[in-house]
């Protein structure tokens, strides 16, 4: 592990921007072994979509704390490699706290019986299968991890290590904020991780399977979700419809 950086204030915001400072310069393994394993984060949980990149911090969470708590959101319309691509590589990784969340039953049923919800309303459908679904599975916890980049664009191009979630001031840690695609890449080759089946066929984002369309050559990384609207994110990362990022508040 790095030196520690000095003791963090008991102020959410001022905590963040102290550990962005400390951490400019560092690794993404110093970051999430600080999320990890000091004390004054608190309990944390890696949110998983088991999607193209996924596998980056998911091992490398089973080599720093392997019974770190892993959220998988199961919107029930996902494609079945990712299902297929969790279970194995849950098993390899020997992923010790798993959980598979889904959307409440009654507010399923309620809202969505036939599973059409996303034609009519996107927001909505993410509302029902993720947002609230993930909100719930983080009670109890002080923060969680994402595995969001900087060079996926859009909202993401100023992502810091560390933000503050404004709505419910929990930290949210992004340990691979500053890697490239290459940096990803090389990962995955010098420690010999399986691919998602589906990056193959042209899918370098993958959701759910109603949402997500191939990527041409050339076009942004995220072009393919959510294709044909003006959405580009699913919701977990926003407060009251707005896209929050450090210094901001909804």
């Amino acid at each position: 592990m790095t030196e520690r950086p000095p003791m963090p204030p008991n102020d959410v915001t001022s905590r963040v921007q102290g550990l962005n400072d400390w951490y400019r310069q560092h690794a993404a393994v110093s970051v999430l072994e600080h999320a990890l394993l000091r004390p004054e984060t608190g309990r944390i949980a890696l949110v998983s979509s088991f999607g193209a990149e996924s596998v980056v911090l998911l091992h490398m969470i089973s080599v720093i704390r392997r019974d770190t708590p892993v959220i998988f959101l199961d919107t029930e319309l996902l494609f079945t490699e990712t299902l297929v691509y969790q279970q194995e590589l849950s098993e390899r990784l020997g992923l010790k706290d798993l959980r598979i969340i889904h959307a409440d039953r009654v507010e399923a049923q309620a809202e969505d019986p036939d599973k059409t919800l996303h034609q009519r309303d996107l927001e909505a459908c993410c509302a029902l299968r993720k947002t609230r679904p993930l909100e719930r599975a983080l009670q109890g916890f002080d923060g969680w991890i994402t595995g969001r980049k900087r060079y996926h664009g859009g909202t993401r191009t100023a992502l810091d290590f560390f933000e503050t979630d404004a709505a419910t001031g929990r930290i949210k840690v992004n340990p691979l904020a500053h890697w490239t695609k290459d940096d990803v890449q090389t990962y995955m080759e010098e420690n010999r991780l399986p691919r998602h089946p589906l990056v193959a066929k042209g899918y370098p984002s993958i959701g759910c399977m109603p949402c997500t369309a191939p990527v041409a050559q050339g076009e942004d990384i995220r072009a393919g979700r959510w294709r044909g609207s003006d959405k580009t994110e699913c919701g977990i990362h926003f407060v009251n419809g707005k896209a929050v990022r450090q210094g901001e508040r909804a």
